[in-house]
């Protein structure tokens, strides 16, 4: 069985997403792409055989069974609901949506049209991600009192552009924070209070860092930060603390372009990694599988609409009067 996609904007992140992960398999292809300025020369740069100037075009296509919604998140909600009703699965880039409001709609389509919508946290389905998950259910670090998430990556403002706009989904949060809070959601079961938040602001408004304080249930503190800073370096790291020790896992987004798990538990320290390819081929063997065989994932259903919740949370606690996008 070859599954059909189709890209839903020609977005430069597709290609490490997809197109390069679909060419490692024999079991899928891109037959199309919707791009409202060069889909035509997209297409024919990446060996695509259908090139179409309108997505709505591509949603027609009966050739088309999975959509990748690569387009700005305040496009998300509206074009994947779209998809949906149009019969497609849909695979949609983080953040989901622009609220938690969106992603209900969202989901709620999804239900109503019995199609799939997934997030595409590709990290979430490298086996690093999923090793650190299971040491903390096993209790390696006995109970874990307090968590640091991290994910900063220079990014200076430039008007006008997608992740520096907050009316097209911009921000530090929603670019970068939609990880950690990912990361920390999927470890710690439950609806995280906030307890602080602060971020600084580039001129157009939206956040270019921000800094969270949460609670999980069971008592846990974490911190959550995320910048786009001029000054910041690239890293996305997760320290758990627990009775027993601390886990420190550095490049949780990346692993395949090296990591490594710092573990110390009863005071003996140990330095591993976890095998893995890259997280967008273990995501797109995730979603195939889960397609064919209508298994659950972990980034659908009410997974997305908890984390566009958190964030929501955490922008109210910073003062932020975000647009109420329906």
């Amino acid at each position: 069985m070859i599954t059909r996609i189709g890209l839903l904007g020609g977005a430069g992140i597709a290609g490490a997403a997809i197109l390069r992960p679909v060419r490692r398999r024999d079991d899928v292809v891109v037959t199309a792409v919707a791009s409202r300025s060069h889909s035509e020369v997209y297409a024919s740069e990446h060996g695509i055989e259908r090139a179409y100037a309108d997505y709505a075009a591509l949603l027609a296509d009966p050739e088309v069974d999975l959509v990748y919604n690569a387009l700005p998140p305040s496009m998300h909600a509206d074009w994947t609901v779209a998809a949906l009703r149009a019969g497609k699965d849909v695979l949609c880039e983080k953040p989901f949506t622009m609220n938690a409001a969106q992603a209900r709609r969202v989901v709620a389509a999804a239900t109503e049209t019995g199609r799939r919508v997934i997030e595409a946290f590709h990290d979430h389905y490298h086996p690093l991600s999923a090793w650190v998950r299971q040491a903390v259910t096993e209790g390696i670090l006995g109970r874990v009192h307090h968590a640091e998430a991290v994910f900063t990556g220079a990014n200076p403002y430039a008007p006008g552009t997608l992740r520096h706009e907050p009316e097209l989904g911009g921000g530090a949060l929603m670019d970068l924070g939609c990880y950690p809070v990912h990361w920390l959601r999927s470890i710690f079961p439950g609806t995280p209070t906030v307890r602080t938040a602060t971020a600084t602001r580039n001129p157009a408004g939206a956040d270019m860092s921000m800094r969270a304080e949460l609670t999980f249930p069971g008592d846990v503190a974490a911190t959550m930060t995320a910048s786009m800073a001029d000054d910041v370096t690239l890293k996305s790291a997760l320290t758990l603390t627990g009775e027993r020790g601390t886990l420190t896992v550095d490049n949780v987004v990346f692993p395949s372009n090296g990591h490594s798990i710092r573990l110390e538990v009863d005071g003996v320290p140990h330095v591993s990694t976890v095998a893995g390819r890259t997280t967008y081929d273990h995501q797109l063997e995730a979603v195939l599988a889960a397609l064919r065989t209508g298994s659950p994932l972990p980034t659908e259903g009410d997974d997305p609409v908890a984390n566009m919740a958190a964030i929501d949370a955490i922008y109210a606690a910073a003062g932020f009067a975000r647009t109420s996008w329906t």
